[in-house]
């Protein structure tokens, strides 16, 4: 259960993908990317998340699919914190040893060995520092798509994950990240639309670590 919500909430309509545009425009843009974000010692970005079932999908802007809000924060390499506002309050924290979800309607928490997820959270953390080393892991494609002035850029996983197909990247041209599609094998996309991104140089010392407030259940998981 827990991969799923990881894996639906920190994961940035189908795309048209069919055209493929030339590698040397690839490269120019990915470049971009990087000189734009790899030097960033941490950063926090507001995320609006969509879940669209593939039914949805095929009725295009007509329907509209689970919807969440929040902010992560990032600081490289693999420290991770997501705190969802809406429609609950919940927090997954992470900080390259272990991953913490906290509930605090339930007043129940959950800590997991963070290699169980290293590949999805390796995956954030490489389009958090601008795709960097991303083609060690993934096939990457530029997509055509229907936004003018921006860029799709296609990851399919290489070898392939069991759970995910491909994920699609929309890049304005100032080579900001704005919008991270998950394409599932059984047809679903979870969508984030990530804006605000600001740059964050420091971080409390325990900003990345939880302890359970009193009266919370702390379950330890495949420990």
């Amino acid at each position: 259960m827990i991969r799923a919500f990881v894996l639906s909430s920190l994961m940035l309509s189908l795309f048209c993908v069919s055209p493929v545009l030339g590698s040397d425009n690839l490269s120019g843009i990915l470049e971009g990317i990087r000189n734009k974000h790899n030097h960033l010692p941490g950063l926090t970005v507001n995320y609006t998340r969509e879940v669209i079932t593939r039914s949805m999908s095929m009725l295009g802007n007509q329907v509209k699919g689970d919807i969440a809000t929040g902010r992560i924060y990032f600081s490289p390499p693999y420290f991770l914190r997501l705190e969802q506002e809406t429609p609950r309050a919940e927090t997954i924290i992470a900080n390259g040893k272990t991953l913490w979800w906290y509930i605090p309607e339930k007043k129940q928490a959950y800590q997991y060995p963070f290699l169980k997820f290293g590949k999805e959270l390796k995956l954030l953390s490489d389009i958090f520092r601008g795709l960097v080393r991303v083609e060690e892991n993934f096939r990457v494609a530029m997509v055509m798509q229907e936004e003018r002035d921006s860029y799709g850029i296609e990851l399919k996983p290489d070898p392939p994950w069991q759970e995910i197909d491909r994920i699609v990247l929309t890049v304005t041209g100032g080579y900001d990240i704005r919008q991270v599609d998950i394409h599932n094998r059984l047809g679903s996309i979870t969508r984030f639309k990530l804006e605000g991104l600001s740059e964050r140089e420091k971080f409390g010392k325990d900003f990345f670590r939880f302890t359970a407030p009193e009266g919370v259940r702390l379950v330890k998981e495949g420990s």
